[in-house]
């Protein structure tokens, strides 16, 4: 019997593939596993039964991953469960900062009162003109899971598409149309584009990378789209750009003191993921990847531990390690199991930076004395009886 811990509320049909062998537990030390949406959990302090967060989102920045990662807990992440519903907002921010139609609901507003408000209007419309989007360049900067569903449904919308990302997987390649034109240079999107749209992580190399500089290089007018972090855009330098002219709008999803209320920013309160859909489908991945790693072992979009897929163990036992990535550790395991007599059937082990997991499953069921000695190697931060 596994017990789970909810630290957010989670969407039930997420919930419901917990099956018997599973309980809900309202005390998190108890939880082999937790599941959690945006509350911090970086001044919390993990039990050993801890195995597993399962993140129903993509960002991780509330959960202290390298912490966890030393404990032997794998931390997972649900990439593309919400991209549809952040392609929409985007699609939204755009056609906000393109057409002042925000500008038009607050006259409305403020004109309810005048019986003649049908008759102002048309005298006042001129004031909240805008511009169509077709036929206008489009930088997508990150072909991730919503980068390339804003990338092809802005090209549906008859955009001309430029998108920039030097990482894109195969599948992300193969699920771009393929009238996006790929370039290899983020600086031909700042150079080109009448809107760029950012869909990359927060790093230490992609903090900040929207920038007086960078802005610099940009055609005057540009619109600018956030919804990936803040931290992305140095905004300061974004209001100095708005302030000139440079910068016709800024869209962020992330409100903060010094972009809310100021002139030219369309500031949405972290809106991207909100819908039913996304939430019901992170949900869903959530459990789903914490099922297969609570029962099997096996590992799907870990943002701490590298991917694995053993599939069901029809062997005697299974024994997964966590370890530092440095030489010999293989060579100790082995002779462990070599000492008690047991053979190994199967081995995967990969590493991800510092962090290592090694899954074995032998002929044997694992006893006590051989978890032991497998936990005593030096740079062994855990090891698990899977079966």
């Amino acid at each position: 019997m596994f017990k789970y811990h909810c630290l957010n509320p989670i969407a039930q049909v997420g919930l419901d593939y917990f099956d018997s062998n599973y309980e809900k537990t309202y005390e998190i030390a108890e939880a082999e596993g937790v599941l959690v949406r945006s509350a911090s959990m970086h001044e919390m302090d993990f039990s050993d039964n801890l195995l597993a967060v399962a993140r129903a989102g993509a960002g991780v920045n509330n959960i202290p991953l390298d912490k966890c990662a030393e404990k032997g807990i794998v931390v997972f992440n649900t990439p593309g469960a919400n991209a549809n519903g952040v392609k929409e907002l985007v699609l939204c921010g755009m056609l906000l900062a393109s057409r002042d139609v925000v500008g038009g609901i607050e006259w409305v507003k403020s004109n309810a009162s005048d019986e003649n408000i049908a008759k102002a209007a048309e005298k006042e419309k001129k004031l909240f003109a805008g511009t169509e989007i077709e036929g206008k360049k489009i930088g997508v900067i990150g072909l991730g899971a919503i980068g390339v569903k804003v990338a092809n449904a802005a090209q549906t919308l008859g955009m001309e598409v430029y998108g920039y990302d030097p990482y894109v997987s195969v599948n992300a390649a193969w699920s771009l149309s393929r009238g996006v034109k790929h370039v290899f240079a983020v600086e031909e999107i700042y150079q080109e584009c009448d809107y760029i749209t950012i869909h990359v992580p927060a790093l230490d190399s992609t903090k900040g990378m929207i920038n007086a500089e960078t802005i610099g290089m940009m055609k005057d007018g540009v619109i600018i789209l956030n919804f990936a972090r803040d931290v992305l855009v140095n905004e300061n330098d974004m209001l100095d750009a708005l302030k000139s002219g440079k910068v016709r709008k800024y869209v962020s999803d992330f409100p903060n003191p010094t972009t809310a209320g100021q002139p030219g920013c369309i500031v949405i309160p972290h809106l991207g993921a909100s819908t039913e859909e996304s939430e019901d489908n992170c949900a869903k991945m959530a459990v789903k990847q914490m099922i297969e790693y609570l029962e099997n072992g096996n590992i799907v979009n870990s943002v701490n531990y590298p991917a694995c897929d053993m599939g069901v163990c029809t062997k005697a036992g299974r024994v997964a390690i966590f370890h530092k990535n440095i030489a010999n550790m293989i060579t100790k395991f082995t002779a462990c199991f070599g000492d008690e007599g047991i053979n190994i059937v199967e081995m995967f082990n990969k590493s991800r930076g510092e962090y290592a997991y090694t899954m074995m499953d032998i002929e044997s069921p694992a006893t006590e004395e051989i978890i032991k000695k497998l936990s005593e190697i030096d740079g062994v931060f855990r090891v698990r009886k899977v079966k």
